[in-house]
């Protein structure tokens, strides 16, 4: 064997590392990522420090369209409002997702597939659709929840106005990714082993000391990975937004949120380079709080 191997060194030169045949299995990935994701990332950035001018034609500008995104009051306006959005919607998604998946772990409901199946089938709907047929319902003139208004004698919120319009979306995203979520955090619980229940019962707990001691504790790594998609989601919030600006054109302006502003820079207004400068500040803006709630999540893990 060994002058098999060194003759085969002799004859082949160096020999190939069996590591390097992983590079062959990564290699359409990378070079789909390469294409499809850095090379487009890659060539907004470079437009967005142009500038297209009516005279003089399209010049470099450097970071002057960061200057002037950073002081944009449509930009700022829609950069705050998604993030009221994600301090009241994201909790209550949370919330209906951890009390449901913790429902379904405690073997108390009856028909728990159905259960589980009804809450995920949502997620599997998709957003225009999902938007249409919550538009629809908060129709001010032919939605069903106005018409039981008029028959039972009292006049229904404007669910498509001004006051209402940011808990309307707000409750069309709970209705689709709570039941994502749930399904996360039902997988996690299903991985805690038996015998912590089995120990806990045999010192007296109960369900709720069970879930508040031991399976909510043993939900943290999934609920913090829900809690940074949920950042993402929030902050890149466009297509309920854009969908429902055709029922209330008067609430839903073109920078309601930021991903509608860029948007709306980009395919509207035709500034093309100032729309990629607008959507590099939200990368940033997403990473900056990806990276604040992973930060105070481990330091409060530390403690």
């Amino acid at each position: 064997m060994i002058t098999r191997t060194a003759a085969s060194s002799r004859l082949g030169g160096r020999r190939s590392h069996p590591g390097n045949h992983a590079y062959i299995f990564v290699a359409p990935f990378l070079a789909c990522f390469v294409v499809l994701f850095l090379l487009p990332l890659g060539y907004a950035g470079y437009l967005s420090l142009f500038k297209d001018q009516l005279v003089g034609g399209t010049v470099f500008v450097g970071l002057d369209n960061y200057l002037r995104a950073v002081q944009d009051p449509q930009l700022l306006d829609g950069l705050r409002r998604v993030l009221l959005f994600f301090l009241i919607q994201v909790p209550l998604m949370l919330l209906v997702a951890l009390g449901l998946a913790l429902a379904l772990d405690s073997g108390l409901l009856r028909l728990p597939k159905l259960i589980r199946l009804s809450a995920f089938i949502p997620y599997a709907v998709p957003s225009v659709v999902a938007t249409l047929m919550w538009g629809y319902l908060y129709g001010p003139d032919f939605g069903p929840l106005t018409q039981l208004g008029d028959r039972l004698g009292f006049t229904a919120p404007d669910l498509l106005g001004d006051a209402w319009m940011l808990a309307s979306l707000g409750n069309i995203v709970t209705w689709e990714f709570a039941g994502y979520n749930m399904i996360i955090l039902y997988a996690a619980l299903r991985t805690v082993p038996s015998e912590r229940y089995e120990a806990a019962a045999v010192d007296g707990a109960g369900p709720w000391r069970i879930a508040w001691h031991i399976k909510i504790p043993a939900l943290r790594p999934a609920l913090l990975l829900c809690l940074i998609f949920s950042v993402i989601g929030s902050f890149q919030l466009f297509a309920e937004p854009n969908l429902i600006q055709r029922l209330a054109p008067t609430v839903i302006n073109s920078s309601y949120t930021p991903n509608v502003y860029a948007h709306s820079l980009a395919f509207v207004s035709q500034q093309v380079n100032y729309a990629a400068a607008v959507s590099f500040l939200l990368g940033f803006v997403i990473l900056a709080v990806s990276y604040a709630v992973l930060f105070v999540s481990s330091r409060n893990r530390r403690r």
